[in-house]
């Protein structure tokens, strides 16, 4: 048995989970059930590319685009008033963190009170890698048995048929 054998499935799951997002980037598009008309494609893009940057606050790490909640349906009708209405990529944005705050923005900004989205899956990380380096590093320079007592050795002999009989 490889002495390694049992890093396999979290590293596998680690390999999943970074490419994951890597396979959804060509994502959805807005549900088909709302119709939004704009006056020019230029209009539809940028729509297009807020609702993607754009999280639903009532969903757990959706974006407008990809939400069926309500709300979802409100801010992405808010959202294409706004632009037929000539606003802006940064006045609706600005409008939508007024609105409900940093956690609307998939990337929020940096500031003192986002600091822990920014740095804390990074120091999760490090933190996880310093405790496998830890178990692994103990492993290797831990003793692994004692020399038996002559009692030991003793009863040992007798299990295997030996009685006491010395082979050089």
């Amino acid at each position: 048995m490889r002495p390694w054998h049992w890093l396999h499935a979290p590293l596998l799951a680690l390999a999943v989970a970074l490419l994951l997002p890597a396979l959804t980037v060509a994502g959805p598009t807005a549900p088909p059930s709302e119709p939004m008309s704009f006056d020019s494609e230029l209009q539809e893009q940028r729509y297009q590319k807020l609702i993607r940057e754009l999280r639903c606050t009532v969903c757990q790490n959706q974006n407008l685009i990809e939400s069926n909640a309500p709300l979802a349906n409100d801010l992405r009708r808010q959202i294409a008033l706004m632009i037929n209405d000539g606003a802006d990529t940064d006045e609706v944005i600005d409008y939508m963190v007024a609105r409900y705050g940093d956690f609307v923005l998939f990337r929020p900004p940096m500031k003192g009170i986002t600091y822990l989205l920014w740095f804390g899956p990074v120091a999760m990380l490090l933190i996880g890698l310093a405790a496998l380096g830890n178990i692994l590093w103990r492993r290797r320079t831990q003793v692994t048995s004692e020399p038996l007592s002559t009692d030991e050795e003793e009863r040992l002999r007798r299990i295997l048929g030996d009685r006491g009989q010395d082979k050089t």
